[in-house]
């Protein structure tokens, strides 16, 4: 099979996404398969995008931006889509990765009662 730039044999299954409130450029330059300098044009292209921005101008993503990076990641190199594809796709599809707050209760409240079945 064929290595891609970053190493990853192409075709290949991303990474799971760790149980992490943030996460540095480099992290998620390896959780998406995507490079550094990628993910800074992905922000200005895609207006969903937008990292907090700490001490020396420093990116942290929190969970959602990085499933939203799989999705545009998924768009651009899998469906072949355009970057202006790509933004009216997830633009049609209300951005692709967000979670109101009453669905986030919802699926609190269900992961809670998991944890429960599993630990009794």
């Amino acid at each position: 099979m064929e290595k891609n730039g970053s190493g990853m044999i192409a075709g290949d299954l991303l990474p799971p996404i760790p149980a992490k409130r943030y996460f540095t450029i480099g992290e998620v330059g390896d959780l998406c398969d995507v490079k550094p300098h990628v993910l800074r044009y992905w922000e200005q292209e895609f207006n969903q995008l937008k990292p907090q921005k700490r001490r020396g101008n420093r990116r942290y993503y929190q969970h959602h931006e990085v499933v939203l990076i799989r999705r545009i990641r998924e768009l651009l190199y899998e469906e072949g889509f355009t970057i202006s594809g790509a933004r009216i796709r997830l633009e049609e599809q209300g951005g692709g990765a967000t979670v109101d707050a009453s669905d986030a209760g919802s699926i609190r409240a269900d992961l809670l009662a998991v944890l429960h079945i599993l630990s009794s």
